[in-house]
């Protein structure tokens, strides 16, 4: 009868565990979806949160647009306010969040003349720090309230 017992006992814990499995990250999930339902909407809340009430975020795969760049294609999330007078990319090398990333602003309306590499010394990427790192970016632009 005691090893009927201490059988059930790992069975049970077994299935515990089974039970307190978490669900997978949003990081996890594939790339394009990521960004679109995860990265965007949070972005632009923090966004807005910090007095950009007219911002507009794209998500797309494109050519970056400075002059004298490869022009091969990136996965690029673009964001404009102000009428488009203030306008920032993050430029994906490939597909996946983990990818070798690039920054890039422009004012006034022009084009961006500068590629800056973006998130270099992260070992893990996670949506918070992919936010908070396009809002500091942003914030040392001096284009965020209050600066």
């Amino acid at each position: 009868m005691s090893e009927e017992k201490t059988s059930a006992k790992p069975a049970a814990k077994a299935n515990e565990k089974k039970k307190k499995a978490k669900p997978p990250a949003v990081e996890d999930k594939p790339f394009q979806e990521f960004i679109s339902e995860h990265f965007l909407p949070t972005l632009k809340t923090s966004l807005v949160d910090e007095g950009v009430e007219d911002i507009d975020l794209n998500f797309e795969k494109k050519p970056l647009p400075i002059k004298g760049l490869d022009q091969g294609d990136y996965w690029q999330v673009q964001g404009n306010w102000q009428q488009g007078q203030r306008q920032f990319l993050i430029a994906f090398q490939q597909d996946n969040i983990k990818s070798p990333k690039f920054y890039a602003a422009a004012d006034q309306g022009s084009a961006p003349t500068t590629l800056e590499s973006f998130m270099i010394d992260e070992k893990r990427v996670t949506l918070a720090l992919m936010v908070m790192y396009v809002v500091q970016r942003l914030n040392a632009q001096k284009w965020l309230t209050g600066n």
